[in-house]
Protein backbone atom coordinates (compact mmCIF):
# COMPACT_ATOMS: atom_id res chain seq x y z
CA UNK A 1 0.00 0.00 0.00
CA UNK A 2 2.57 2.65 0.73
CA UNK A 3 6.28 3.36 -0.73
CA UNK A 4 9.38 1.67 0.60
CA UNK A 5 10.17 5.76 1.07
CA UNK A 6 6.95 6.52 3.13
CA UNK A 7 7.95 3.88 5.20
CA UNK A 8 11.58 4.41 5.97
CA UNK A 9 10.69 8.04 6.54
CA UNK A 10 7.45 6.92 8.89
CA UNK A 11 9.87 4.34 11.16
CA UNK A 12 13.19 5.99 11.07
CA UNK A 13 11.87 9.79 10.72
CA UNK A 14 14.13 12.85 9.70
CA UNK A 15 14.63 15.95 11.90
CA UNK A 16 11.84 15.01 14.45
CA UNK A 17 11.59 17.43 17.17
CA UNK A 18 11.80 21.51 17.63
CA UNK A 19 14.12 23.84 16.78
CA UNK A 20 15.32 25.46 20.09
CA UNK A 21 14.69 29.39 19.15
CA UNK A 22 13.19 29.32 16.13
CA UNK A 23 12.76 32.57 13.46
CA UNK A 24 9.42 30.47 12.95
CA UNK A 25 6.90 28.21 14.45
CA UNK A 26 3.58 27.09 12.89
CA UNK A 27 1.09 24.36 13.81
CA UNK A 28 -1.15 23.21 10.92
CA UNK A 29 -3.99 21.05 11.85
CA UNK A 30 -6.12 18.95 8.97
CA UNK A 31 -9.76 18.83 11.24
CA UNK A 32 -10.90 16.85 8.40
CA UNK A 33 -8.33 14.15 9.25
CA UNK A 34 -7.52 15.52 12.35
CA UNK A 35 -3.70 15.03 11.65
CA UNK A 36 -1.60 17.54 13.42
CA UNK A 37 1.98 19.02 12.05
CA UNK A 38 4.29 21.83 13.54
CA UNK A 39 7.24 23.06 11.82
CA UNK A 40 10.03 25.36 13.30
CA UNK A 41 12.62 26.32 11.59
CA UNK A 42 15.99 28.89 11.97
CA UNK A 43 16.59 30.87 8.72
CA UNK A 44 20.31 32.52 8.69
CA UNK A 45 21.17 34.63 5.47
CA UNK A 46 17.96 34.05 3.86
CA UNK A 47 19.06 29.84 3.99
CA UNK A 48 17.43 27.73 6.21
CA UNK A 49 19.23 26.52 8.56
CA UNK A 50 17.67 24.12 10.47
CA UNK A 51 14.14 22.25 10.20
CA UNK A 52 12.31 20.55 12.50
CA UNK A 53 8.97 18.61 13.05
CA UNK A 54 6.57 17.29 14.94
CA UNK A 55 3.32 15.16 13.65
CA UNK A 56 0.36 13.52 14.95
CA UNK A 57 -1.41 11.68 12.36
CA UNK A 58 -1.44 9.16 9.80
CA UNK A 59 1.51 7.20 8.43
CA UNK A 60 1.97 9.54 4.89
CA UNK A 61 1.67 12.68 6.90
CA UNK A 62 4.61 11.88 9.41
CA UNK A 63 6.56 10.25 5.95
CA UNK A 64 6.26 14.19 4.21
CA UNK A 65 7.01 15.97 7.03
CA UNK A 66 9.88 14.14 7.84
CA UNK A 67 11.00 14.07 3.78
CA UNK A 68 9.91 17.85 3.74
CA UNK A 69 12.62 18.64 6.57
CA UNK A 70 15.00 16.83 4.13
CA UNK A 71 14.28 18.67 1.27
CA UNK A 72 14.29 21.70 2.52
CA UNK A 73 17.31 22.46 4.56
CA UNK A 74 19.88 24.18 3.20
CA UNK A 75 17.72 25.87 0.64
CA UNK A 76 17.10 29.47 0.34
CA UNK A 77 13.84 30.57 1.26
CA UNK A 78 13.33 31.24 -2.56
CA UNK A 79 14.37 27.85 -3.24
CA UNK A 80 12.33 26.42 -0.57
CA UNK A 81 9.08 28.18 -2.08
CA UNK A 82 9.77 27.07 -5.18
CA UNK A 83 9.20 23.41 -4.06
CA UNK A 84 6.11 21.66 -5.53
CA UNK A 85 3.67 19.57 -4.18
CA UNK A 86 3.71 16.99 -6.95
CA UNK A 87 7.65 16.78 -6.11
CA UNK A 88 6.79 15.76 -2.58
CA UNK A 89 4.95 13.16 -3.73
CA UNK A 90 7.47 12.21 -6.18
CA UNK A 91 10.34 12.36 -3.86
CA UNK A 92 8.37 9.84 -1.15
CA UNK A 93 7.28 6.93 -3.80
CA UNK A 94 3.86 8.21 -4.90
CA UNK A 95 0.59 8.08 -1.94
CA UNK A 96 -2.67 6.25 -2.59
CA UNK A 97 -5.54 9.01 -3.65
CA UNK A 98 -6.84 8.64 -0.06
CA UNK A 99 -3.23 10.06 1.52
CA UNK A 100 -2.88 12.98 -0.74
CA UNK A 101 -4.00 14.99 1.94
CA UNK A 102 -0.61 14.27 4.09
CA UNK A 103 1.24 16.32 1.45
CA UNK A 104 -1.27 19.29 1.02
CA UNK A 105 -0.53 19.58 4.58
CA UNK A 106 3.24 19.53 4.61
CA UNK A 107 3.34 21.83 1.88
CA UNK A 108 0.44 24.07 3.99
CA UNK A 109 2.94 23.92 7.03
CA UNK A 110 6.07 25.06 5.03
CA UNK A 111 4.26 27.93 3.18
CA UNK A 112 2.99 29.40 6.70
CA UNK A 113 6.37 29.18 8.25
CA UNK A 114 8.17 31.16 5.40
CA UNK A 115 5.05 33.54 5.79
CA UNK A 116 5.71 33.55 9.76
CA UNK A 117 9.37 34.80 9.62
Amino acid sequence: MYSPQVLDHFQHPRNAGEVVNPDSSVQIDNPACGDVLKLTLRVIDQRIQEIRFLAKGCVPAMACASLLTELVQGRTIAEALQLRREELVRAIGGLPKASFHASHLAMDALKAAIKNL
